[in-house]
This record gives structure tokens, C-alpha cells and sequence, in this order.
């Protein structure tokens, strides 16, 4: 059994992963969802919401998954803090190389009421992957979704993220889904994926 922290990414909050959520502990581990308000707030601030989250609860080992901006919020948190007990992370369609969709939109009326200051948070970037902790990098590339409102992308996509939006040096494994942004948090094969690297360090890619 894992222990596991489920991080959402923007306009969301902690009840969209629940269905995660659910399908981990039915498998047996000991899940706990952390939930941020996600236009407000700098990375730092939503990291320093997540370490005192985390500390809540003790853990002898400690694996953290995010979801598109969960997952800027997580690297944020490894970068700054190295008091969390040991574990691997996975990360979920996350812009570690800033978002082109809100780069393209960055003109447009309203972007600021829309994103908040999670349009800054999105435009920051990572460069290399939590040193001591093995990290995997689950990518969607089935094109549909509400990042599209800003253009069809002219690169493998998942409707929101492109798949070298989520480069990063340094990830112990990588694996492509046919899913969209959003049914990364509702795919039964997203969440085995997620339990195989959590357990092994590697994604499944046979299935």
C-alpha cells in the first residue's frame, strides 16, 4: 500500500479528483487530495499551502501525482522544501516549459479575469526534474478540449498541452495516452499507469 497526495490543476478543485481518488484506494493505497484555489496566489504560495498540507499526517514514504498545474505546484514545493519523506512523483499533462495556450491568448480581452495569476504561474518553467525523487511524465495526445479555443495546435497535443510542453531533463520515464487533458482524470488505464510508476519507478508499455 502508497501513500499518495493528489494535486488538480487550473479551475479546478480537490472534488475533480476524487474519481482518482477512488480507483487508487480501491486498490489499496492511502489517498489523501490536496485542494487550492487555483486563479489566486503565486506557485510559492500554493507550495507552501501543500507542505503544510502534507505535514498534517506523518509518512514514512510520501508519493505526489499532479495534474496539469498540480503538477508546477509540486515541482514548486520539491524545489523549495527537502523535509517530505521519500517517494516518487508522476506528473499529468503538466506545462513544465509554460503553456502556448496561454501564450496565445495573452492578448486577448478578459485573460486576466479568466486565468488570474495563474497566467504567470503557467508561463514559469522547469528545467530538470526533483533531484533525489524519481519522476514519470504521463502525456495525452488525443486533441480535444478547452485549449483549443485558442487554435489548433500544429503539434501532438492533448487539447491543452502540447506534448513538449511537458519535456523535462532528468525523468525517470515518460509514457503517451490516446487521452484529452481532462480524461487523464477520469482514464481507468491513466490510473494503472499512475500505480505501476508509484510502485516500480516505470510506466506499463504493453498495454
Amino acid at each position: 500500500m502508497a501513500d499518495i497526495a493528489l494535486v488538480h490543476g487550473l479551475w479546478n478543485r480537490g472534488w475533480m479528483m476524487a474519481s482518482m481518488a477512488k480507483r487508487l484506494r480501491t486498490r489499496g493505497h492511502h489517498v489523501r487530495v490536496f485542494s487550492y484555489p487555483t486563479r489566486s496566489a503565486s506557485l510559492d504560495g500554493h507550495a507552501d499551502g501543500l507542505h503544510e498540507f502534507l505535514h498534517q499526517h506523518e509518512s514514512g514514504e510520501l508519493h505526489l501525482v499532479g495534474h496539469s498545474m498540480g503538477g508546477l505546484v509540486i515541482l514548486n514545493l520539491l524545489s523549495r522544501y527537502d523535509d517530505l519523506p521519500p517517494g516518487r512523483v508522476v506528473l499529468m499533462g503538466t506545462p513544465v516549459k509554460g503553456s502556448n495556450v496561454v501564450k496565445r491568448l495573452a492578448k486577448f480581452p478578459g485573460q486576466r479575469f479568466i486565468f488570474g495569476e495563474a497566467r504567470e504561474n503557467l508561463m514559469q518553467g522547469f528545467e530538470y526534474s526533483p533531484r533525489g525523487r524519481e519522476t514519470g511524465m504521463i502525456r495525452g495526445t488525443r486533441e480535444f478540449g478547452l485549449g483549443q479555443i485558442a487554435g489548433r495546435q500544429s503539434e501532438p497535443n492533448d487539447g491543452s498541452i502540447c506534448v513538449s510542453e511537458t519535456v523535462l531533463e532528468g525523468l525517470k520515464d515518460t509514457v503517451e495516452l490516446e487521452v484529452s487533458h481532462s480524461e487523464m482524470l477520469y482514464s481507468t488505464e491513466v490510473v494503472e499507469q499512475v500505480e505501476q510508476f508509484l510502485l516500480s519507478g516505470r510506466f506499463n508499455k504493453n498495454t
